[in-house]
C-alpha cells in the first residue's frame, strides 16, 4: 500500500433545529469543495443563547481528507 497524507481542518456547523442538522451542514458545506473527505469527527457540542433561549445549535467538527501534491 502506497503511502499516504491527510489533511484535517476544524468546521463549525449550525442549525436552529440540532446538533445533528449542525454536524451535517458542516460535512455538506465542506464536501461542496474538498475532494475525498474521509473522516468526520465532532469535537465539540455548544449552543448560541439569545434572550435565554436557544437560537441556535453549533457542532464544531474535524474534516479529514487526502492530500494531494499538484
Amino acid at each position: 500500500m502506497a503511502e499516504s497524507v491527510y489533511k484535517v481542518i476544524e468546521l463549525v456547523g449550525t442549525s436552529t433545529e440540532s446538533w445533528e442538522k449542525a454536524a451535517s451542514a458542516a460535512v455538506n458545506q465542506a464536501a461542496q469543495s474538498l475532494r475525498d473527505l474521509r473522516i468526520a469527527e465532532v469535537v465539540q457540542l455548544d449552543m448560541h443563547m439569545q434572550d435565554g433561549k436557544i437560537a441556535a445549535y453549533r457542532a464544531k467538527v474535524k474534516v479529514s481528507f487526502k492530500f494531494e501534491r499538484e
